[in-house]
């Protein structure tokens, strides 16, 4: 038996219905080696692998990303907002107060009072997003001793 193949970008685009473009390849695969990218940083990636693209550009291929959920977007209070290719498994994420680092967390296991809503008001949920703060190791740790 052989392993199943993992699609290529491109097909995982036009899997999503979209236009294969080289800057949209050039965007998720960016996302996709990054973690928690805001805007800047994702142009960035994307003119280091395609040469020029307009941040406008980059808006409308996020958000068409976003749409098809091949992409994530997170927005932090305080923060702008920022993207990953972590999607589908509903985990949520850890937020540095001191540096503003932001990491993935799995889902709360066990007694999850805060996830399920008091009173749905005739909801269907199926998502939570949670975000944690506190002070990341790096923060926590005195320096120069």
């Amino acid at each position: 038996m052989t392993a199943p193949q993992t699609p290529t970008t491109a097909e995982e685009l036009r899997g999503a219905g979209l236009r294969v473009t080289a800057a949209r390849v050039a965007l998720l695969e960016t996302v996709r080696d990054g973690d928690h990218l805001d805007v800047e940083a994702i142009a960035a990636g994307v003119r280091e692998r395609v040469g020029h693209i307009s941040l406008q550009a980059v808006y409308e291929a996020l958000h068409a990303l976003t749409t098809a959920s091949l992409v994530r977007r997170i927005e932090p209070p305080g923060s702008p907002a920022l993207f990953e290719g972590r999607v589908g498994d509903n985990h949520h994420h850890l937020v540095c107060r001191s540096c503003g680092v932001v990491a993935d967390v799995d889902c709360a296991v066990g007694h999850t009072p805060c996830l399920t809503a008091a009173d749905d008001r005739g909801f269907s949920i199926d998502e939570a997003e949670v975000i944690y703060w506190g002070v990341c190791p790096d923060c926590s740790t005195p320096r120069g001793i």
